[in-house]
């Protein structure tokens, strides 16, 4: 088992009040030590994420990003009560276990679970394994199923069926996106609005709905050891809600940038997809079909909804950084990067495919 620990120290502007956290710990009986140690993980462009040490046991905790634009995403009662019921029925969601909205902590809400070890799939970690082509295969294989098992969880069982309101979700889903593109606009991109207006009209009016996790992606998933046949955690429930699973599907093609695509594209979204040996995505949108028994009809629309999701999502995080909400430099050209992916959506309109747009 992969033992080295990821955690980072905390990035300046970004601790926690340690005092405050660790009363809070022993006053709800999750530790009796006052020895704690607090790290960061570094990934991620959202939600903050830390490794509580405890001499005894490690945690996970979760908070929202320092200067949000918008609330939506970032609602970590909405994300612990996910997870607090999910794991019954989904076991690869992570055990949570105390939420508090109490600002006097920590200065903001936050959550607590445990920690899952395994590997997490991202380009250095796929360098420094040195992972074969072929192993890809069995990598997107093991993905895909817990993908299709995911869409087929019983929210019901889980006291879930309120999380989402699924009629309307698609045309919801459009125009909500669409509106929090324009809240954290900063720079004119006349091809936004074209898709904007291309989705608007051409939306898909009949579908199924399932439980859908809305960030399904490799460095979400947390795989059990180097054989790559188990995945022992989804991470990052932010936006788990009731809805269409191929939206759901849409946006992990969104995140699937392969060696063919671009190099502005495979540095813009890195991506262990890129490597060779990965399927295309032609290739995954078939074999999601095969595991989960349902066509991807409206493919065209999904892919384009995915790329726009994931425009808006760093549009907004620029928009933070621009305001000077976040001080890390990774955020510093993700408008154009959001720009990049309204470029794509809208190549893919024009060929009518997903794969070989440019």
């Amino acid at each position: 088992m992969e033992k080295k620990d990821p955690s980072k120290e905390v990035r300046k502007g970004e601790e926690l009040n340690i005092p405050n956290l660790t009363a809070f710990l022993k006053e709800n009986g999750i530790t009796n030590t006052s020895d704690l140690e607090v790290r960061q993980y570094p990934g991620g462009y959202s939600n903050l994420t830390y490794l509580l040490k405890t001499p005894d046991r490690e945690f996970v905790l979760r908070r929202p990003p320092i200067g949000t634009q918008v609330k939506r995403g970032h609602d970590m009662g909405r994300e612990y009560k996910v997870l607090s019921r999910l794991h019954k029925v989904f076991p690869k969601a992570p055990e949570a276990f105390i939420f508090t909205d109490d600002p006097d902590i920590i200065g903001a809400p936050f959550y607590l679970m445990e920690k899952v070890e395994g590997i997490i799939l991202r380009v250095k970690e796929v360098k420094k394994r040195n992972i074969p082509a072929a192993d890809f295969a069995t990598i997107a294989d093991s993905w895909l199923d817990t993908f299709a098992e995911l869409h087929q969880a019983d929210y019901q069982a889980a006291g879930l069926a309120n999380l989402g309101r699924p009629e309307g979700y698609v045309e919801r889903q459009v125009r909500i996106w669409s509106e929090q593109y324009l809240k954290a606009k900063t720079d004119e991109v006349p091809v936004a609005e074209k898709v904007m207006n291309w989705m608007k009209e051409n939306q898909p009016e009949q579908y199924q709905f399932s439980l859908i996790h809305n960030d399904y992606k490799y460095d979400n998933i947390v795989f059990a050891d180097d054989q790559w046949k188990k995945v022992r955690a989804v991470l990052d429930w932010e936006m788990c809600t009731i809805g269409d699973p191929l939206m759901d599907l849409g946006t992990s093609l969104g995140y699937w940038v392969t060696a063919s695509d671009p190099d502005i594209m495979k540095g813009g979204l890195p991506s262990p997809t890129i490597f060779e040996g990965n399927p295309s995505r032609a290739e995954v949108v078939a074999l999601y079909e095969k595991k989960s028994g349902r066509p991807a009809d409206d493919l065209i629309f999904y892919y384009v909804y995915g790329l726009f999701k994931i425009a808006v999502i760093a549009q907004q995080i620029y928009y933070r950084y621009k305001k000077g909400f976040t001080k890390d430099e990774r955020f510093a050209q993700l408008n154009q990067a959001a720009a990049l992916l309204c470029t794509t959506a809208w190549q893919a309109v024009q060929k009518e495919r997903i794969d070989d747009l440019f």
